[in-house]
């Protein structure tokens, strides 16, 4: 018994459908939604406001910097590394 050529181009169109499902199923989910940003509904701030808001911000993180401790250089060839040598002193001739 010999399949019909419409049999044979469903079994073939059915795979490929899902296929084509399956693609656009992915390519929809990496889409992001459309205006869902939050800081859409947010109001505006005058000059004078975003001024003292960024004189506030300066000053927290000069702040934050000062509190961090000074750290002393780290060198793991120093003691590998010959010390500098010392020149010799130039004699003048006359």
């Amino acid at each position: 018994m010999t399949k019909r050529p419409t049999q044979c181009r469903r079994s073939r169109l059915v795979p490929l459908a899902g296929a084509l499902v399956l693609m656009a199923a992915d390519a929809s989910a990496q889409m992001p939604e459309p205006n869902v940003s939050p800081w859409e509904n947010q109001k505006r701030l005058t000059p004078a406001q975003e001024r003292e808001r960024q004189k506030k911000l300066d000053a927290d993180y000069k702040a934050a910097t000062n509190k961090i401790p000074d750290q002393k250089a780290n060198d793991p060839w120093a003691v590998v590394r010959p010390s500098p040598a010392v020149p010799a002193p130039n004699k003048k001739q006359q």
